[in-house]
């Protein structure tokens, strides 16, 4: 499919969606693409393609992740809890726009046959969440500073069915799912000392069945599959799959991860296309001539949300949404920020605006260089902390010669004589005199993210929009 002719199907299928299109202009659609009156069931799957797309890649995750024997670097087996050690680097391909900012104490388990307890120790005032993600990555609970303070606190996750009672002074979180993943962020300077002092503190978390809690435990081994491609990334393995296997995998997932209920209209429509919960996968009902299509359609609809999305706001380039970590029946929504940004955060732990233009509305290349600017008084208003991270185009780390993939205040960044701060945003240092103000780039295109953790409710905030982010400007202009 050319590049005009799959414009056409994404702008038929946003058609389809709305009462507007008649049932002349579906059959003329239909007969353009060369699917004839099987058009609707075309939209249909493309539209459960994006319902399934969080469930799908957050057990692809987990498998790459949790496909080890025992704890080492980035994975950890079902039920052991990652503790990273060091920022993750430019080899590091598991999740796409991993942040450098926290030291991840991450783990993926299941809660379908017994609650598992979760054991965090007292923070003493640093900043910490420990979010925790169902299977449709909404996150359902978020202890850490900003809900629950920085004191040790104990908490049973719960399955959707389970009922029973709990020991004193362990607070129930219930999961709609049967998949849990915490998704700890401890903040950390990343000097030697701050390193020391998370480690210790990421040592003092535990996470066990709640038949274990109390006693020894030692956890078992994890298995092994060595069929499981450990190489590629995840979201390729995802987008690479065929509409059978990925809607297989789905209803399969469907049984232990059920949807929630206002997803029953939803899904009441994918019936006609072999798609319903609890059951196996019909794929008689998927018409084999448009099948092979689905998939590369369907990731094109979640992309293109970044530009059309009422919900993501465009301030100076920068694009950006506060509908995160809940999505509701917002499937576009869930599905987009699953494949930019798996784990995101709710809102008021962290909004991120991401830029891939610069001011004049050019691609970011590492050819040229960039100044982004802040006026006295207007760096990023976050209670947490801000940063920028570099990305290279598909969202991972960029290897440059200082080892830096992100910039934030602490790098003590040095202002300007008027109180001002500028940000260098180019591939080669710009003079010993600003490296503390350097975000190093790369040779091709490159993609740029702020975080702002607990961004601030008051003014300046950009929750209220009181508060953008600068446009990146060109300094080679």
């Amino acid at each position: 499919m050319n590049l005009t002719r799959r414009n056409v199907t994404i702008g038929g299928l946003s058609l389809l969606a709305s009462t507007s299109m008649s049932t002349m202009g579906r059959a003329e659609f239909g007969d353009l693409l060369g699917i004839g009156e099987d058009f609707e069931d075309f939209a249909l799957a493309t539209d459960a393609y994006i319902f399934g797309y969080p469930l799908v890649t957050m057990e692809m995750t987990r498998r790459v992740v949790t496909n080890v024997a025992a704890p080492e670097g980035t994975r950890a087996p079902m039920g052991q809890i990652i503790k990273l050690r060091q920022y993750p680097n430019a080899s590091f391909r598991d999740v796409t726009a991993p942040n450098a900012d926290t030291l991840y104490t991450t783990s993926f388990f299941d809660v379908g046959k017994e609650p598992w307890v979760l054991s965090i120790p007292d923070m003493k005032g640093r900043y910490a969440l420990f979010p925790m993600l169902d299977g449709w990555t909404t996150v359902f609970q978020v202890p850490g500073k900003r809900t629950t303070g920085t004191g040790a606190q104990t908490y049973a996750i719960t399955g959707p069915g389970w009922k029973g009672t709990l020991p004193a002074g362990v607070k129930e979180y219930k999961s709609p799912t049967s998949i849990v993943w915490l998704l700890g962020r401890i903040y950390c300077t990343g000097t030697p000392e701050d390193y020391a002092a998370v480690h210790k503190l990421q040592d003092e978390c535990k996470l066990v069945p709640l038949s274990s809690f109390g006693k020894p435990y030692t956890p078992p081994p994890g298995k092994v599959d060595p069929s499981q491609d450990m190489k590629t990334s995840v979201r390729d393995q995802v987008n690479r799959m065929d509409a059978v296997a990925y809607f297989t995998l789905l209803c399969k997932l469907m049984k232990d991860n059920p949807p929630a209920a206002a997803d029953a209209p939803q899904l009441a429509k994918f019936a006609r296309i072999g798609i319903v919960p609890g059951q196996d996968f019909d794929a008689s009902k998927l018409k084999a001539d448009f099948a092979k299509r689905i998939p590369e359609i369907g990731f094109d609809r979640i992309m293109l949300q970044f530009k059309i999305n009422k919900d993501v706001k465009d301030e100076n380039g920068w694009a950006f949404t506060t509908k995160t970590g809940i999505y509701g029946t917002d499937y576009l929504m869930r599905a987009l920020v699953t494949a930019i940004g798996l784990g995101a955060n709710r809102p008021q732990d962290a909004v991120y605006p991401t830029s891939l233009k610069d001011a004049e509305g050019h691609k970011y290349s590492g050819g040229s260089k960039y100044v982004m600017h802040f006026p006295k008084g207007q760096m990023p208003p976050a209670q947490g902390f801000w940063s920028v991270t570099m990305y290279d185009a598909s969202y991972f780390f960029v290897a440059n010669p200082i080892n830096r993939y992100s910039i934030s205040a602490r790098e003590n960044l040095k202002t300007n004589p008027d109180g001002s701060t500028d940000l260098y945003i180019q591939k080669d240092s710009p003079g010993k005199d600003k490296e503390s103000n350097w975000l190093p780039a790369p040779a091709g295109d490159f993609i740029l993210m702020m975080r702002l953790y607990w961004p601030s409710e008051k003014n300046p905030s950009i929750i209220n929009g009181s508060w953008k982010p600068p446009a990146v400007k060109r300094a080679d202009a």
